[in-house]
């Protein structure tokens, strides 16, 4: 099986650690990782920007990067989502099939691999925020917890109103900036009532979002990402 990392932009740009854990993770599952070097922005960034010409060239250039390959795997809800739900409607029918075989991370795990053990030696006690993309557009379910519940030396405490968007939202935090931070400031509340030292997502945008409001409270809880949690 030829596995492609689709690493997105804001892993590339910010946290490449995450990149990094995520090759991690997928080795100790056996599987052999490529990195096409001409990859480049999905254009979810664009599209929510209204950019929809930008958008659909880099839609017809991600199919000519990523085809071949047997599956395509991103450390990111939000951009596998708009990958599967809007690169097809951008290429005219000429997707060749990448679309539907790009994963997000615990998907591809879970899913495809029957994956449920990574050697991972976090511990702690750790909450896990389900991002709505990963949540309601690819409908990961609960692939990411199953395989945190499996990270040895780890506590899972459940997150109240976890299924409550946390603000961030892309464009939204930057456009609607009032009612973003408000939704912040309840997810922050929920994630410090647990008394978890961590508070873990499948999407470093979210995690952004969240480990900022609560550096800004001068909390000591991390905003780690799954791939994090789970690398050996």
């Amino acid at each position: 099986m030829r596995v492609a990392l689709f690493v997105t932009c804001l892993v590339d740009t910010l946290f490449p650690e995450v990149g990094k854990a995520t090759v991690r993770v997928l080795e100790s599952a056996g599987v052999r990782v490529e990195f096409p070097r001409e990859q480049t922005c999905c254009g979810q960034m664009h599209l929510n920007a209204g950019s929809r010409d930008v958008a659909r060239t880099l839609a017809e250039r991600f199919v000519r990067v990523f085809d071949g390959y047997d599956a395509i795997v991103a450390p990111s809800g939000s951009c596998a989502g708009h990958v599967r739900a809007h690169v097809p409607e951008f290429v005219d029918g000429g997707d060749r099939g990448v679309p539907e075989r790009v994963f997000e991370l615990s998907q591809f795990l879970v899913d495809e691999l029957g994956v449920t053990e990574t050697g991972s030696s976090f511990t702690g006690l750790l909450t896990y925020h389900p991002a709505c993309h990963s949540l309601r557009m690819l409908r990961v379910g609960s692939a990411p917890l199953r395989l945190l519940e499996r990270v040895p030396g780890t506590e899972l405490v459940e997150l109240p109103d976890a299924e409550t968007c946390c603000g961030f939202g892309g464009m939204f935090a930057v456009k609607n900036a009032d009612v973003s931070s408000a939704m912040l400031d309840e997810k922050l509340e929920n994630v410090l009532a647990t008394g978890a030292n961590a508070v873990c997502a499948c999407d470093s945008s979210c995690l952004m979002h969240v480990g900022g409001g609560l550096r800004r409270r001068g909390s000591s809880v991390s905003a780690v990402h799954l791939a994090e949690v789970l690398a050996p």
